[in-house]
Parts: C-alpha cells; structure tokens; sequence
C-alpha cells in the first residue's frame, strides 16, 4: 500500500472544485480544506474526513480513498445545500482529476446524508466519494 498520493489526491480534488465554474458561480471562494477561520460563510464546501485501504497489485502501490465533501449552510432549508451538493459532484465526476504524484485510476460517488446540525440551525450534507489510486513513483 502507498499513502503517497493522499496529498496529491486532495490537492487534485480542492483544485477541480475551486476551478469549477458552476460551483464557483454558487459559492464564490467558499471552498475550504477545513474549516474556515473568522467570520464563518452562510454557504461554503469544506473537504471533510478520508479513509484510505490498500489496493496495491504485484506490480504498483495502490489504494481505495473513500473521502467526504462536505455542503455547509446556514439557510432554512435544503434546497441551496442541495443545489451546491450537485454541483460538488459534477465538478469530481465530469472530467480528469490531474494528480502531482501517482494516477487516478477512478472516482465515485458512493453516498450524500443531508442533515439538521441540532442546536446549530446548520444544514450539512456530507457527500462520500471513493477514489482508486496508483503511485508508479
């Protein structure tokens, strides 16, 4: 197993959504890899939490990076957190994610919760992706 491409990965993803024309157009600069300090936005995208397991082969390390994206808002309801999530997705799926180390050999949405942050008036909806990578380093 390589952990190698986990930073190239994550750099791949934060760039194909902060280039993405129609997520920009609905969220402007408000895509973070965390959380955003200060004054918090009413509507951001915050890559979330990563799970990675081996798929190495005879011949290439590899591995499974199951990571979430996630859709903040503070709005009433969920239709502009849906209408980002949307566009979260197309941005990951419609087209190649360059990487700086190692390939990408697939990506897919695996999962989306939509939920109520109790106590916060926040809607979330974390979306799951799984991507399949190769160092040949």
């Amino acid at each position: 197993m390589s952990y190698g491409v986990s930073l190239a990965l994550q750099g791949a993803v934060y760039v194909a959504l902060r280039d993405d024309t129609a997520l920009t157009a609905l969220v402007g600069e408000d895509i973070y890899d965390g959380m955003p300090t200060g004054t918090v936005p009413s509507l951001y995208v915050s890559l979330g939490e990563e799970t990675v397991t081996d798929r190495s082969d005879a011949t290439d390390g590899g591995a499974w990076h199951d990571f979430v994206v996630s859709v903040v808002t503070d709005a009433n309801g969920f239709a502009q957190a849906k209408e980002v999530a949307g566009a979260v997705s197309d941005a990951l799926l419609g087209g190649p994610l360059t990487l700086a180390r190692g390939h990408l050999v697939g990506i897919w949405f695996r999962q989306a919760v939509a939920r109520r942050v109790q106590k916060s008036g926040l809607r979330r909806i974390d979306l799951r992706f799984r991507a399949q990578v190769q160092d040949n380093s």
